[in-house]
């Protein structure tokens, strides 16, 4: 990481040593207000010079150009989209996960409980990163996003995959349409919840996302272990702007490039 990441607060992952990343926390940002730190999400209400601002903070703490930090436009699917380059005129395409082999671009996914994912296989040079919430993940967004980057290069056994921080399952509440589901996809679901109060449930989105590498063929992968939602200092939370009756929330970049 350049000079610009001191001010940042940049987790990464031992597992991805030798590619730089980084899971950018709040911290270190120009908004203010509820979007206080480094909120990087242009769909957000936030100012967009102060949101553009943020980019380039993150862009040059990864040591490339403004232009060669690249998002796409996140609707909760399970579309892995592949780049070679800057988009054009900011033409994002309708995806949530990016996989490139070129080097010194940088992709990044945006999230606010959902699991940030970053993949790479060194060997290969093949990188990806992907917006996981419960929806993409059952519908399958991980597994395109490895078969992307199998179709570039990549070996399912030489691939790494570490989720960023997300809503973790002490906070994350769900109801009784929510758990059938997901038992309706495998009974063996039901290991993903515990019982909570008023006859609600609590669902671990992290375990449920490492269980579905796994049976992609990703045996080396982990959970940074940061809960989105309980850390309010650290990290921009959807559910939690919600139960405060916020007007809109922050959007957090978990980025990754050759």
């Amino acid at each position: 990481m350049s000079a610009a990441s001191l001010s940042l607060e940049i987790l990464t992952s031992p597992l991805l040593d030798g590619v730089q990343h980084g899971f950018f926390t709040r911290r270190g940002g120009a908004s203010s207000g509820i979007f206080e730190g480094l909120n990087c999400g242009g769909g957000s209400s936030d100012q967009r010079e102060i949101v553009e601002m943020n980019r380039a903070r993150a862009a040059q703490a990864l040591e490339v150009d403004r232009d060669k930090l690249v998002t796409v436009h996140q609707v909760h699917s399970a579309d892995a989209v592949a780049l070679d380059g800057p988009l054009p005129n900011g033409d994002r395409p309708k995806a949530d996960a990016i996989v490139t082999a070129t080097p010194g671009l940088a992709i990044a996914v945006l999230t606010a409980d959902c699991q940030p994912v970053l993949f790479a296989d060194r060997e290969a040079g093949v990188v990806a990163a992907a917006h996981a919430g419960w929806r993409g993940a059952i519908d399958g967004v991980l597994e395109a996003t490895v078969d992307q980057m199998e179709a570039m290069g990549a070996r399912r056994d030489n691939i790494r995959a570490v989720i960023g921080p997300s809503i973790s399952q002490r906070a994350y509440e769900v109801g009784q349409e929510f758990l059938e589901r997901f038992l309706d996809e495998d009974p063996g679901n039901s290991r993903f919840f515990i019982n909570g109060a008023d006859g609600k449930y609590l669902f671990d989105l992290p375990a449920y996302g490492l269980m579905r590498l796994r049976l992609a063929g990703i045996e080396n992968a982990e959970w940074t272990r940061h809960c989105t939602y309980s850390d309010h200092g650290r990290f921009y939370s959807y559910r939690r702007a919600t139960h405060r009756g916020e007007a809109d929330y922050g959007r957090l970049l978990s980025a990754i490039r050759l």
